[in-house]
């Protein structure tokens, strides 16, 4: 998806190739302009609303539409033009792909993790579900998208995709360490967070062997377990030093927050995300953000319902 910055798709593009060109016939690459939809005029919502972010929606849905619909992909990987990918991505979402056709609860497949910074990230094998959407780098399925093309919003896209209505009861796919690097400090977004949370973000650079892998244990039916035996086995920090508390052990830990405003008190003290959309801190699966601290220890924010949620007593 591309727009006005030639320099910027031009590296994106040699990334791609990099790794696409002996699979191209099993991963055609497309790249689509916004130019030819410029000459429509935009009308805000709102006094002051930047108007890009209602282009940006408008040429996501055309292009979606000319894939899905007029060329009738079954799955679409979409990229951006300020976007590099890791030497494994054609191969993470291939082994994905499976996942993606087989469980219905999952939404799509991303290759972005908004917590993967350098130093929260430690597993190149690991991925999770998530309640929140990430995008920067993700693949849906036909069905799904006919699903939202006839009511995709007029801006601000992937925050409406963020929405419990729209989204139901599924989740999405996320890794561990991203597979994609957003290299776009000039955008729509005006830079906004670029130093604090993406430019240190580590993408993957290791190649790892997605087709040996057994991915089962992301299904809806066995997840919830799988996930809910890392949590039980941290260890409890309660109180309002519990993250203090936290600096000086080894393993892992779990953290309690009562509410929006104390995951955000919890980690500013960590430098993680603040951020929530529709009641979902970024992410967040059950309420729990999990990321690594001090190399391999995991550390997960608990929210107040999901213990309860994963079937683990206190």
């Amino acid at each position: 998806m591309a727009c006005n910055r030639a320099d910027y798709l031009e590296r994106t593009i040699e990334s791609v190739l990099k790794y696409q060109s002996s699979i191209a016939s099993k991963f055609p690459l497309f790249i689509s302009q916004l130019q030819h939809l410029d000459f429509e005029e935009v009308h805000p919502e709102r006094p002051g609303e930047l108007i890009a972010y209602y282009k940006i929606a408008r040429h996501y849905k055309w292009a979606l539409d000319e894939l899905f619909i007029k060329h009738s992909f079954s799955r679409v990987i979409i990229l951006e033009d300020d976007m590099e990918i890791a030497p494994d991505f054609f191969e993470y979402f291939e082994a994905a792909a499976n996942l993606l056709d087989s469980d219905k609860t999952i939404m799509a497949v991303s290759s972005w993790n908004d917590n993967g910074q350098v130093q929260f990230v430690h597993d190149p094998k690991a991925l999770y579900r998530s309640d929140f959407f990430p995008g920067l780098g993700w693949m849906l399925t036909q069905s799904v998208w006919k699903e939202l093309s006839p009511k995709w919003p007029k801006a601000y896209w992937d925050d409406w995709m963020r929405l419990k209505k729209i989204r139901g009861d599924r989740q999405f796919i996320r890794p561990e360490i991203c597979r994609t690097y957003n290299f776009g400090e000039h955008g729509s977004s005006m830079g906004q967070f670029f130093n604090q949370y993406l430019r240190p973000i580590k993408m993957n650079d290791v190649r790892v062997d997605w087709t040996s892998m057994d991915l089962s244990y992301l299904k809806e039916d066995k997840f919830p377990k799988h996930f809910a035996k890392m949590v039980s086995d941290a260890k409890p920090f309660y109180g309002f030093d519990a993250v203090r508390k936290s600096y000086n052990i080894d393993g892992d830990v779990r953290i309690q927050y009562n509410d929006q405003a104390d995951f955000e008190r919890i980690a500013r003290q960590f430098g993680i995300f603040e951020e929530w959309k529709d009641g979902i801190p970024r992410t967040a699966y059950k309420g729990v953000v999990l990321f690594r601290y001090q190399g391999s220890r995991r550390i997960f924010l608990v929210g107040p319902d999901s213990l309860r949620q994963l079937g683990i007593g206190r």
